[in-house]
């Protein structure tokens, strides 16, 4: 359990403690999301690869963020009505997180920990950064945003297999 996600918990939308236990042996695609992003439109494609490859075990958890550019200021209730009525989600949503500084959620240190980005930076650079993991809860691959849901098939493809 040590050095996997399984041994964080966070606040789910509203407001419930989840062990990301529970997702033991799924793979889980991690993303920091925002309402008013230029990369929002990539909820729809969260939605397309969680209905493609849920069956196959398959979880996307979504984390919303207001820490760049003050792009998710709503409550959590507004966030989930706006991800319902524009993008009818049926993956998980989060209550509101930070993912840099000192309040960043525990789970994102360890993500940030696990698969820095470019040169070897931890931090987060924006919305909608996709940490992918495997089903033993090791983060396999750290995405930048500008990578879009339907460019990770192939490795969503590879962990589902293992």
């Amino acid at each position: 359990m040590k050095n996997t996600i399984y041994q964080y918990t966070a606040l789910n939308n509203q407001g419930e403690d989840v062990s990301l236990a529970q997702f033991k042996g799924k793979v889980v695609l991690i993303v920091n999301t925002a309402s008013a992003c230029g990369f929002t439109p990539q909820y729809q494609g969260l939605q397309n690869l969680y209905e493609e490859y849920q069956q196959q075990g398959l979880e996307v958890l979504a984390f919303p963020c207001n820490q760049f550019g003050q792009q998710e200021k709503g409550s959590n209730d507004d966030i989930k009505q706006f991800c319902d009525l524009r993008f009818n989600i049926k993956f998980p949503l989060f209550s509101k997180i930070a993912v840099n500084g000192e309040h960043s959620h525990p789970l994102f240190n360890f993500l940030k920990q696990q698969a820095p980005g470019i040169l070897g930076t931890k931090a987060i650079k924006w919305n909608f950064t996709k940490f992918l993991v495997n089903r033993q809860g090791k983060v396999v691959k750290r995405f930048a945003p500008t990578v879009k849901p339907e460019m990770i098939k192939a490795d969503i493809e590879k962990c589902l297999k293992q």
